[in-house]
């Protein structure tokens, strides 16, 4: 289990990404839109999330989220 944690982690790192690489990581299977759309969801929807992400410096119209905001979505989300 710690080998495949591991191997999570590397292959999802802690660092920027655009909103729409990390939303089609979360939905892959669906329109780029719709992963937006979804993700931008599951924020407002996750109270928790969404203040920690506001305390980050987080705005919805951002293209990318900065290293602290990845590493705080993959904390209230878990990894893709």
């Amino acid at each position: 289990m710690d080998t495949e944690r591991t191997a999570l982690e590397k292959c999802w790192e802690i660092k920027p990404y655009s909103k729409q690489e990390l939303a089609q990581a979360y939905a892959p299977d669906i329109a780029p839109t719709s992963a937006l759309n979804r993700l931008a969801r599951w924020i407002k929807l996750n109270k928790a999330l969404s203040e920690a992400l506001q305390n980050a410096g987080y705005y919805s119209r951002q293209h990318v989220f900065t290293s602290w905001q990845v590493e705080l979505i993959f904390a209230h989300l878990g990894r893709p």
